[in-house]
């Protein structure tokens, strides 16, 4: 196993995790904001879902994460009650309290998304995530919801600019983990190619 927080990434390594990884996408108004569950950063997580609510940018939200070790809650109670808290109509937050990845965070959802609201009805997602594991949520959902459109809003706490991520030594740490998912987790089918084309 590579001890990432060791290796330090080549120039192009570091100009193709920018470009390809640390995705920003011009955000509009979307039906769907698809809060994928955390234990860190959870109040950037939050802060950034009440600005999206305040500014218009979403109709409905689902909050997606189980009990992780160490809590009796689940991700999903712990930030869906925040954002209540903060603003949020609660009848506007669907909530999966089981997924315990991403993969299941996009498994579990669907279905309660589509009881709910209708699938067909969805034709557009603001995934909202942590900077490091960056595309992994859109391209967890194009494996299992090609048809919505999808946009990336990523949060961290971390004072070094994204861009910068591999000057500090944890957040190259963890962007080098989730990147060296990336081709595997394609490969075994887990996730699909976004952007497309």
């Amino acid at each position: 196993m590579v001890d990432r927080s060791a290796r330090l990434p080549t120039e192009a390594e570091i100009a193709e995790i920018n470009a390809r990884h640390l995705i920003e996408t011009p955000l509009q108004p979307a039906d769907l904001l698809f809060v994928f569950g955390t234990r860190e950063d959870v109040g950037e997580r939050v802060d950034e879902a009440c600005r999206l609510w305040s500014k218009g940018y979403f109709r409905w939200s689902i909050v997606s994460g189980g009990i992780t070790p160490g809590s009796n809650r689940s991700e999903c109670e712990i930030i869906a009650e925040v954002m209540t808290a903060r603003g949020i109509p609660a009848d506007r937050i669907l909530r999966e309290h089981r997924a315990m990845n991403t993969g299941e965070n996009v498994i579990f959802s669907l279905p309660l998304i589509d009881a709910a609201l209708g699938l067909k009805n969805i034709r557009s997602v603001i995934c909202l995530g942590n900077t490091w594991t960056g595309r992994r949520y859109p391209m967890t959902l194009q494996r299992h919801w090609p048809e919505v459109e999808k946009m990336l809003v990523m949060v961290d706490s971390f004072k070094t600019p994204r861009a910068q991520w591999h000057t500090d030594p944890e957040f190259r740490r963890r962007i080098l983990f989730e990147w060296d998912k990336i081709e595997p987790y394609k490969a075994k089918g887990f996730i699909a190619e976004w952007p497309v084309g």
